[in-house]
């Protein structure tokens, strides 16, 4: 199904979205990657608030190049989501709905998705300078220290995407898998 977002992105829309689902998302998101992530999470840890209200906000995942002149971002391709695993059920636990990335997330990531109605959105790794073109404004909100890594709030239209593990656990990488082999598996066997 193809569907069009306006962020935020509220749990009710979070829940309606199946895996294999194609999303244009419109609206504000967050950039982060581990080290922010990392920071983001001690600063919970220790009372303190976010620098952004994190309550159905969606964070990608990403490092995006400097801007060259005339440019709102430079190359912003996906980071591998991973390496946020460790602080991806945090963040939902205070209200972050949407991660946006590239790959496999762990067990305990499903199950805090399952659990606060979040939802893994893939981006197409290799395409960074193809999806700056749906980002229309970046503005850096905090760790500037961190360069590439910074947090900052971007303002997407139609950025496109793929739902690869909807909040009902369900995972496109482990059921498309399952489906080529259903159709091919005896094949590949007989190469």
């Amino acid at each position: 199904m193809e569907r069009h977002i306006t962020l935020p992105l509220t749990e009710e829309t979070a829940r309606s979205l199946h895996a294999g689902d194609t999303v244009y998302l419109t609206g504000e998101i967050y950039t982060s990657r581990d080290a922010g992530h990392k920071r983001m999470c001690e600063a919970l840890t220790g009372g303190e608030e976010l620098p952004f209200d994190p309550m159905n906000a969606t964070i990608y995942y990403v490092g995006p190049t400097p801007a060259k002149p005339g440019q709102v971002i430079g190359s912003a391709g996906p980071t591998t989501s991973g390496r946020m695993d460790a602080y991806a059920p945090v963040m939902m636990s205070v209200g972050a709905r949407g991660m946006i990335g590239k790959g496999a997330r762990l067990p305990e990531v499903v199950d805090a998705m399952k659990k606060y109605g979040g939802v893994y959105f893939g981006a197409i790794g290799g395409a960074g300078a193809l999806i700056a073109k749906s980002i229309k404004k970046c503005e850096l909100i905090a760790y500037e220290d961190l360069q590439s890594e910074a947090l900052r709030r971007l303002w997407v239209e139609d950025m496109p995407l793929t739902v690869i593990i909807d909040s009902e656990g369900r995972n496109l990488y482990e059921e498309g898998r399952e489906a080529y082999l259903k159709k091919h598996g005896d094949a590949d066997k007989q190469d």
